[in-house]
């Protein structure tokens, strides 16, 4: 079979921790064939398909890891399948992009994960669906809303709702100190709405990205562990990867939401816990593959593959 991958450009990879990587390197392991392109490299034209300037490519395993062997512009239903894995932020060009890999599927291409799903599913957002499972969360514009929900729980988590890697996420404690300066930074005065969290102590433990294949969870989760006085856990701001098995919680967190996304087109998922409490559903290039290989010898990416390859048939 012959994968697409619409990604971040090849050579930005960190190949050492990168997932659409690891899901690369298995994919040609297995004899597929590999193509990857920039959400830029996507167009429409009035009586032609959505076609993309793709660049097909081998792995060499060398320190500059692929080789390309041609740059060609294809319709995107001549692939077996598509794997939208861009990176956030999950902005107006992102959702343009869901909408001409939309068009894609009715011209027959096979894309994952699905194109209004992931439209349906911002990642912040995602989560009211499954209150339940959450820390106590405000998601609001008023700062008099957002001053109120701090005078009931004290300590809080303020955070843009499209962010990745830990950026913008703000902790105020009791004294509600630079609590008005965070959030006219966060809300823009008003023009931007933004998530609020009850502080959730088990941080120090770390923020546990759970993966979601099909609907199945992986059994390791990626705890990722604040150092020193940070208090974010993400890999991205200096967090601690340590893969561990998943709790008696953590599973009921994911068998609960994952069929029911993985329904929806949701091939892939990446649920975030922290203690008991589900903070966010990562749907558009959830990451930790090769951390939970390395770490406990279960093979992710070849679960993904698997998945992905019964999708297909």
């Amino acid at each position: 079979m012959h994968f697409l991958f619409v990604a971040d450009p090849l050579e930005q990879f960190k190949i050492y921790k990168d997932t659409t990587f690891s899901m690369m390197r298995e994919a040609q392991r297995r004899g597929h064939k590999l193509s990857a392109c920039v959400p830029q490299d996507l167009t429409w034209q009035r009586g032609r398909p959505v076609v993309a300037k793709v660049r097909e490519i081998t792995l060499t395993g060398e320190p500059d890891w692929f080789r390309e062997e041609a740059v060609i512009e294809r319709p995107l239903h001549a692939f077996d399948a598509v794997l939208m894995r861009k990176d956030p932020p999950f902005d107006a060009e992102y959702i343009y992009a869901t909408h001409l890999l939309e068009q894609a599927e009715r011209e027959g291409a096979r894309v994952i994960n699905r194109p209004r799903a992931l439209r349906d599913h911002p990642e912040k957002l995602a989560i009211m669906e499954f209150a339940e499972y959450t820390t106590p969360t405000l998601v609001t514009r008023d700062p008099a809303a957002v001053r109120a929900f701090h005078a009931e729980h004290q300590d809080i988590i303020l955070k843009p709702l499209d962010g990745m890697g830990g950026m913008g996420i703000f902790r105020v404690r009791s004294d509600g100190l630079n609590l008005g300066s965070i959030v006219e930074t966060l809300n823009r005065h008003g023009e931007e709405t933004i998530m609020v969290q009850r502080f959730v102590p088990e941080i120090t433990k770390g923020d546990k990205r759970i993966l979601v294949i099909a609907g199945q969870p992986v059994p390791f989760s990626l705890a990722r562990i604040p150092q020193g006085s940070e208090v974010r856990g993400n890999l991205a701001a200096g967090g601690k990867g340590v893969a561990q098995p998943l709790t008696d919680q953590d599973r009921r967190i994911a068998e609960a939401i994952g069929p029911v996304l993985s329904a929806r087109g949701l091939l892939l998922i990446g649920l975030d816990v922290i203690g008991n409490a589900l903070t966010e559903i990562n749907v558009t290039s959830p990451t930790c593959f090769q951390e939970i290989t390395e770490q406990t010898g279960f093979d992710v990416p070849a679960m993904f593959i698997d998945a992905l390859e019964a999708e297909l048939r």
